[in-house]
């Protein structure tokens, strides 16, 4: 009876420890929305974020898909929690429309070294010596490029509203394509597929993309595909100062984004644990062209992009117990 008793005490002792450490949790009887664009291959940058969150004790919804507009008005206005995917610089001007600094908690960079630009087909660049999209304003040579027979180059460019066809649009205008360059806008992923198509049949491809993406795991820049240079740096709005120019001289037309989390600023200084996750969490960019290939190869369900987030946990499972660890610390300071 005595050792009955001596394992009842530790028993209750036990689960006494566990009731306090779920207490202890900085985020319990918290909700947080993430939310995210109709890109369904920015989910799995922001599940991570959202288990990051839940072992803190956050009650963490269903990320809520709307237009990259939407969702910087609706973390500012404290309808949304956080953003994981803030693309910075190419989301400057819908940043700063929704309130920039004043409204937005932004520390750290979750992804770096993320590139966009213009390619064609390795095939057509070397045969025509075409390696500047100013190149374009020869008829002869935007011909090349025409799917329609209007005479124009078509390029497969970006969904209205997600920020890089306001870019595109000033380009056209910029370096003088206006007459020669047709900015194809609507579903990216049934142009690009429309476009991958004509790749593989052996005909010249002008499209606009970016990384991460899986697009140039299948269309591969170097071997498949060439970047192509702009004449000087120009963009629009917030960025019209900005330089494209690379250090090593090349100039692709679109500066280097880094990624980060974007959260609504009042909550974050009120949630010390997950303004602390939202600063240190780093995703190689490497990772995420892995994850966003596995979806293009068939594996794009919820459940599939949810094995693809615990997979990389758990292969990662010191930095991920680390960020937590840190995370919650930061709660008690």
């Amino acid at each position: 009876m005595r050792t009955t008793g001596i394992w009842a005490i530790a028993l209750t002792t036990l689960l006494g420890s566990q009731v306090a450490s779920a207490a202890d949790l900085p985020g319990k009887g918290i909700s947080v929305q993430p939310i995210q664009s109709t890109i369904s291959e920015e989910t799995f940058q922001t599940l991570l974020v959202s288990k990051a969150l839940e072992k803190l004790g956050y009650d963490v919804k269903e990320p809520r898909e709307v237009d990259y507009n939407v969702a910087y008005t609706s973390i500012a206005a404290g309808d949304a929690t956080f953003l994981a995917v803030n693309w910075d610089q190419l989301h400057a001007d819908q940043y700063q429309a929704a309130g920039g600094d004043k409204k937005f908690y932004r520390e750290g960079a979750y992804v770096s070294g993320a590139a966009q630009g213009y390619l064609i087909d390795k095939k057509t660049a070397e045969k025509y010596h075409i390696t500047n999209v100013e190149q374009l304003k020869d008829p002869k040579i935007a011909k090349l490029f025409d799917t329609n027979g209007d005479g124009k180059a078509d390029l497969t460019g970006c969904t209205p509203g997600w920020g890089c066809e306001t870019v595109i649009n000033h380009h056209i205008d910029a370096y003088g394509l206006g007459k020669t360059v047709e900015h194809n806008q609507g579903n990216y992923a049934a142009m690009i597929s429309d476009t991958i198509t004509r790749f593989k049949e052996g005909k010249p491809v002008l499209y606009y993309t970016w990384t991460p993406y899986w697009v140039s795991d299948v269309m591969v820049p170097g071997r498949d595909v060439v970047w192509l240079q702009v004449p000087f740096s120009s963009l629009p709005g917030e960025l019209k100062d900005v330089d494209t120019k690379l250090p090593n001289g090349a100039n692709y037309g679109f500066p280097v984004n880094n990624m980060h989390i974007a959260a609504n600023k009042q909550w974050a200084q009120a949630n010390p644990a997950a303004a602390k996750l939202f600063a240190i969490m780093k995703l190689p960019i490497a990772d995420v062209n892995a994850q966003n290939l596995r979806m293009h190869a068939g594996q794009s369900s919820e459940a599939d992009i949810q094995n693809h987030v615990n997979g990389w946990i758990k292969a990662h499972q010191a930095t991920f117990d680390g960020w937590v660890k840190t995370a919650a610390e930061a709660a008690k300071s």
